[in-house]
C-alpha cells in the first residue's frame, strides 16, 4: 500500500473515530439531562488513551 492511500484511510478512519465518540459524547450527556462539557479528569483519561493508541500503531510498523 502506498503512502497517500495510507494516510488517506487513516483520516476517514480517525474521523469516523471521532464522529462516534461525538455521537457516544451527546447521547450520554441527553440520557443525564447535562451538558456535553468533559471534566478535566476524562480529558486527561482520554489523552493517555490516545496516546496508547498512538504507541500501539507505531510499534506496528517495527515488527
Amino acid at each position: 500500500m502506498n503512502k497517500g492511500k495510507t494516510i488517506f484511510f487513516s483520516v476517514l478512519i480517525g474521523a469516523a473515530t471521532g464522529l462516534v465518540a461525538a455521537m457516544l459524547l451527546t447521547r450520554r450527556a441527553e440520557k443525564n439531562a447535562s451538558e456535553t462539557a468533559i471534566t478535566a479528569g476524562e480529558g486527561i483519561k482520554l489523552g493517555v488513551l490516545v496516546f496508547g493508541l498512538l504507541r500501539a500503531i507505531a510499534a506496528l510498523s517495527e515488527d
